[in-house]
Order: C-alpha cells, then sequence, then structure tokens
C-alpha cells in the first residue's frame, strides 16, 4: 500500500509537509547549525523521530496482541550528525523506557518487536543504532 506525502516549500528553508490520507500537516525547517532558523522538526530530525516512534508503536502493537497496553511508555532518540561533508546522520542512540517488570514474560518478545520495526531496518546500516532497555515496572 501507497501513502502520498506532499511537500510544499514556503521559502526561507520551511516546508510544510501533508500526509494525503489524512490531510494533517506540519511545517519542516531547516536546522540552526545549517542556515536555518531551526524552529521545527528538521528532515532529518524526522528520521530520528520516525525510528524512535516505530519502536514505540510496534511494542504498543505487540501489546495490544497480548491484551494489554503500555501507558507511560517513553522512548528518547538523539541524533549526531557528521561534521565532515557530506551532511549525515552519524548516530541514533535510543532509549525505551517500558513501565513493566523487568523480569516480564513478555520482555524477550517485546525488545525483538522493537529491533524489528521496519524503520530500524529502513535505516542504512552505517547509522549506529544502538538501543537500550529499562523496565520500570
Amino acid at each position: 500500500m501507497a501513502v502520498s506525502i506532499h511537500i510544499d516549500y514556503e521559502g526561507g528553508l520551511r516546508c510544510i509537509a501533508v500526509h494525503g490520507p489524512s490531510q494533517q500537516s506540519f511545517p519542516t525547517d531547516a536546522p540552526a547549525d545549517n542556515n536555518g532558523k531551526g524552529e521545527s522538526f528538521s528532515p532529518t530530525d524526522l528520521v530520528a523521530t520516525a525510528l524512535a516512534s516505530c519502536m514505540a508503536t510496534v511494542i504498543g502493537i505487540k501489546a495490544a496482541q497480548k491484551g494489554y497496553d503500555l501507558p507511560g511508555m517513553k522512548v528518547r532518540v538523539e541524533k549526531h550528525m557528521s561534521e565532515d561533508l557530506p551532511r549525515r546522520i552519524l548516530r541514533l542512540p535510543v532509549v525505551i523506557e517500558i513501565p513493566l517488570p523487568a523480569d516480564h514474560p513478555d520482555r524477550p518478545v517485546l525488545e525483538a518487536v522493537a529491533l524489528g520495526c521496519p524503520v530500524h531496518h529502513s535505516i542504512h546500516p552505517d547509522i549506529d543504532k544502538p538501543v537500550s532497555f529499562v523496565w520500570n515496572g
């Protein structure tokens, strides 16, 4: 299934992204360290955001399949960019805080689905993507 996303360039290094199916939209800006104002997510910020939100989503899907929800789960990601050219993402460390005890019987499957999320598999293997799980139950 294809999803259409439309980008309108507004000038001043700002774009508006429109999600075709829902018509929801949001702005993107060039980051302050690359000639922009940094007033919104940059395109590379969205890569990091996609990784973290994909991991949370697939964990949530698996938990729902097993009959429970995980309100309070938190995912943090840091985006580290290269200082040389070409500009690129070098590292995306992720910390996933799951509100379940460390000895929860679904721990192995939840960690596996996070590492198997589509975005994690889609990001180039040269990008370092360490993932830490924190079980807070």
